[in-house]
Protein backbone atom coordinates (compact mmCIF):
# COMPACT_ATOMS: atom_id res chain seq x y z
CA UNK A 1 0.00 0.00 0.00
CA UNK A 2 1.42 4.02 -0.97
CA UNK A 3 0.48 6.53 1.22
CA UNK A 4 -0.73 9.10 -1.87
CA UNK A 5 1.04 13.16 -0.78
CA UNK A 6 -1.33 16.24 -1.21
CA UNK A 7 1.65 17.15 -4.24
CA UNK A 8 0.35 14.49 -5.98
CA UNK A 9 -3.52 15.33 -6.55
CA UNK A 10 -2.60 18.91 -6.63
CA UNK A 11 -1.11 18.57 -9.90
CA UNK A 12 -3.30 16.44 -11.10
CA UNK A 13 -5.88 18.73 -10.82
CA UNK A 14 -3.78 21.85 -11.66
CA UNK A 15 -2.44 23.70 -14.42
CA UNK A 16 0.13 22.60 -17.17
CA UNK A 17 2.64 21.52 -15.68
CA UNK A 18 5.68 18.66 -16.80
CA UNK A 19 4.08 16.25 -13.74
CA UNK A 20 0.61 16.36 -14.18
CA UNK A 21 0.23 13.84 -16.88
CA UNK A 22 2.25 11.59 -14.43
CA UNK A 23 0.11 12.22 -11.19
CA UNK A 24 -3.27 11.33 -13.65
CA UNK A 25 -1.84 8.51 -15.05
CA UNK A 26 -1.19 7.27 -11.46
CA UNK A 27 -4.84 8.23 -9.80
CA UNK A 28 -6.33 6.74 -12.95
CA UNK A 29 -4.42 3.17 -12.19
CA UNK A 30 -5.11 3.86 -8.35
CA UNK A 31 -9.28 4.02 -9.60
CA UNK A 32 -8.59 0.79 -11.54
CA UNK A 33 -7.34 -0.82 -8.62
CA UNK A 34 -3.91 -1.50 -10.24
CA UNK A 35 -2.20 0.65 -7.75
CA UNK A 36 -2.98 0.09 -3.71
CA UNK A 37 -3.15 3.93 -2.25
CA UNK A 38 -4.47 5.49 0.30
CA UNK A 39 -4.31 8.80 1.89
CA UNK A 40 -3.86 10.22 5.44
CA UNK A 41 -6.29 12.70 7.12
CA UNK A 42 -3.38 15.36 6.84
CA UNK A 43 -3.42 15.05 2.94
CA UNK A 44 -6.82 16.72 3.16
CA UNK A 45 -5.57 19.55 5.54
CA UNK A 46 -3.24 20.27 3.01
CA UNK A 47 -5.13 21.03 0.30
CA UNK A 48 -7.86 22.38 2.26
CA UNK A 49 -4.83 25.00 3.37
CA UNK A 50 -3.23 25.47 0.16
CA UNK A 51 -5.94 26.30 -1.94
CA UNK A 52 -7.50 28.73 0.68
CA UNK A 53 -4.33 30.87 1.19
CA UNK A 54 -3.43 31.10 -2.31
CA UNK A 55 -7.21 32.22 -3.33
CA UNK A 56 -8.07 29.50 -5.27
CA UNK A 57 -10.92 28.16 -3.47
CA UNK A 58 -13.41 27.11 -5.75
CA UNK A 59 -10.26 24.73 -7.15
CA UNK A 60 -9.31 23.97 -3.44
CA UNK A 61 -13.08 22.31 -2.90
CA UNK A 62 -12.67 20.43 -6.19
CA UNK A 63 -9.95 18.89 -5.42
CA UNK A 64 -10.99 17.56 -2.33
CA UNK A 65 -13.84 16.06 -3.36
CA UNK A 66 -11.78 14.37 -6.14
CA UNK A 67 -9.66 12.73 -3.25
CA UNK A 68 -12.90 11.76 -1.38
CA UNK A 69 -14.06 10.34 -3.81
CA UNK A 70 -10.64 8.51 -5.18
CA UNK A 71 -9.96 8.08 -1.66
CA UNK A 72 -13.08 7.24 0.77
CA UNK A 73 -11.37 6.76 3.62
CA UNK A 74 -8.24 8.42 5.07
CA UNK A 75 -6.17 7.06 7.12
CA UNK A 76 -6.26 8.40 10.69
CA UNK A 77 -3.55 10.97 12.44
CA UNK A 78 -3.74 9.16 15.98
CA UNK A 79 -1.24 10.39 19.38
CA UNK A 80 0.99 7.20 17.82
CA UNK A 81 1.58 8.93 14.59
CA UNK A 82 2.02 12.32 16.11
CA UNK A 83 4.73 10.91 18.69
CA UNK A 84 6.30 9.36 15.66
CA UNK A 85 6.63 12.25 13.75
CA UNK A 86 7.42 14.14 17.03
CA UNK A 87 10.79 11.58 17.16
CA UNK A 88 11.51 11.93 13.31
CA UNK A 89 11.28 16.16 13.30
CA UNK A 90 13.93 16.08 16.65
CA UNK A 91 16.43 13.71 14.96
CA UNK A 92 16.24 15.00 11.23
CA UNK A 93 16.30 19.11 11.29
CA UNK A 94 15.28 19.41 8.02
CA UNK A 95 11.62 17.57 8.33
CA UNK A 96 8.79 20.16 9.04
CA UNK A 97 5.51 18.83 10.61
CA UNK A 98 3.72 18.26 7.73
CA UNK A 99 6.19 15.77 5.83
CA UNK A 100 6.71 14.17 9.25
CA UNK A 101 3.24 13.62 9.80
CA UNK A 102 2.93 11.83 6.56
CA UNK A 103 6.29 10.19 7.19
CA UNK A 104 5.11 8.76 10.65
CA UNK A 105 1.96 7.76 8.68
CA UNK A 106 3.75 5.55 6.41
CA UNK A 107 5.83 4.02 9.67
CA UNK A 108 3.00 3.58 12.02
CA UNK A 109 0.33 1.77 9.70
CA UNK A 110 3.08 -0.28 7.54
CA UNK A 111 2.95 1.05 4.38
CA UNK A 112 5.10 0.58 1.52
CA UNK A 113 6.19 3.56 0.41
CA UNK A 114 5.03 7.57 -0.31
CA UNK A 115 4.29 8.72 -3.66
CA UNK A 116 5.42 12.43 -3.52
CA UNK A 117 7.86 14.24 -5.25
CA UNK A 118 9.41 15.89 -2.35
CA UNK A 119 12.72 15.02 -2.21
CA UNK A 120 12.83 15.63 1.64
CA UNK A 121 11.40 11.88 2.01
CA UNK A 122 14.75 10.44 0.73
CA UNK A 123 16.65 12.06 4.03
CA UNK A 124 14.41 9.43 6.26
CA UNK A 125 15.76 6.36 6.33
CA UNK A 126 13.95 2.80 5.82
CA UNK A 127 11.15 5.48 4.04
CA UNK A 128 10.53 4.54 0.57
CA UNK A 129 9.91 7.48 -1.77
CA UNK A 130 8.38 6.75 -5.46
CA UNK A 131 7.27 9.23 -8.21
CA UNK A 132 4.34 8.49 -9.83
CA UNK A 133 5.96 7.71 -13.20
CA UNK A 134 7.76 4.60 -11.09
CA UNK A 135 4.50 3.37 -10.07
CA UNK A 136 2.72 3.69 -13.53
Amino acid sequence: MILVDSNILMYAVGGDHPHRKHCIAFLEKVLRGFAPAVIDAEVLQEILHRYKSIGRWPQGLQAYDDARVLFPDALVITTEVMDVARNLMESHNHLGARDAVHAAVVRVYGLESICSYDKDFDKIPGLKRVEPRKVI
